[in-house]
């Protein structure tokens, strides 16, 4: 009773990026409460599958291994995770906020009336005091995520309802391994006494995965443009940078919208969480809305011509000019200095 779960999601026999992040995570604040951090895996011919995920500190992994558990679909893996939680009665529950999570929190949320907030950016441990109530809230989990339109950082609540329920997307936490020879509890859930008739109907008929063309997650060296670049022709130089460093091109909603690049290299809130270990913003002002997808990076350096902008604060290095002035300057010295 009371632990945390982490509900992984499992492509090809492999435990999503998200998940091992959320297992690091859970992990610590598994630590802070003194409670156990338990894993939930769900899907068809999992043999082993414990071995990915005891390292990340899990103490009990549940694995429900059943055909009609591939691929995902909803109402099996709704049936199965409602029961579990009914009888474990986690304190918490975290789930990557992807396709799967997003479709999967709502829906277990409401079976449990526990209630989620979606799209975390920050989870913490602390303390609520209701004055009204005139009641004080011990080891609550501070549910902290950008809210209207990204303009303030809310930090949500759960006081009275379980588990306390949040999706994070992926990137946004740090994945690191607990330690490899660390094992855990393997339990074997039921399957087929928990599944009824009706939660089977829906049959995937077709599955038809495209391959994401651009990786900028994964970069270590990301240079980023945003709405100050000016144009698209200018935005092309970007990727000459990203040439000559070895990295690769992103981008802030801004530049997006207004055609700059495709959506796939968006940076922030609604684009991609990245934390290369080299980030170069250019003509990027720095909303909340951007620097929620890129603040853990290393090192971030900033080229604008506003000395003011939000992006300076957070920035290593500022380079205060026109862009398309100083940009071409690194390229060439670069160039001239690198072996």
């Amino acid at each position: 009773m009371d632990n945390i779960f982490v509900i992984c999601e499992i492509e090809d026999g492999k435990v999503a990026d998200v998940s091992l992040e959320l297992l690091t995570k859970g992990r610590s604040l598994a630590n802070q409460l003194s409670c156990k951090l338990e894993a939930l895996a769900l899907g068809h011919k999992l043999k082993g599958i414990e071995e990915q995920i005891f390292p990340y500190g899990a103490d009990v992994v549940h694995v429900g291994d059943d055909k009609r558990l591939e691929p995902f679909t909803t109402l099996p893996f709704t049936s199965i995770i409602v029961d579990l939680f009914q009888k474990e009665k986690p304190q918490i529950a975290l789930l990557g906020a992807t396709t799967m999570g997003r479709d999967l929190g709502p829906r277990v949320s409401s079976a449990l009336q526990s209630g989620l907030t979606a799209d975390c950016t920050a989870l913490e441990i602390g303390d609520h005091e209701d004055k009204k109530a005139k009641k004080i809230y011990k080891n609550l989990l501070y549910q902290i995520r950008p809210a209207f339109g990204g303009n303030i950082v809310a930090t949500i609540i759960n006081p009275d309802c379980r588990p306390q329920m949040a999706t994070v997307r992926e990137g946004v936490m740090k994945k690191e391994m607990f330690s490899k020879t660390h094992k855990g509890q393997l339990k074997t859930i039921d399957v087929g006494s928990i599944l009824k008739p009706e939660d089977t109907v829906v049959k995937v008929i077709e599955r038809h995965i495209e391959k994401n063309r651009i990786n900028i997650k994964n970069s270590s060296i990301i240079i980023s443009g945003g709405y100050g670049m000016g144009s698209k022709e200018n935005f092309s130089v970007l990727y000459d940078l990203a040439e000559v460093l070895g990295g690769e091109v992103g981008a802030s909603r801004a530049a997006v919208d207004a055609g700059f690049a495709e959506h796939d290299r968006q940076v922030g809130q609604t684009g991609v969480t990245v934390r290369p270990k080299l980030y170069i913003a250019c003509g990027i002002s720095g909303q909340i809305q951007h620097t929620a997808g890129m603040e853990e990076s290393s090192m971030v350096i900033a080229i604008n011509n506003d000395p003011g902008a939000p992006i300076n604060k957070i920035a290593d290095y500022v380079l205060t000019g026109e862009v398309m002035d100083i940009i071409p300057r690194l390229i060439k010295s670069y160039k001239k200095n690198t072996k």
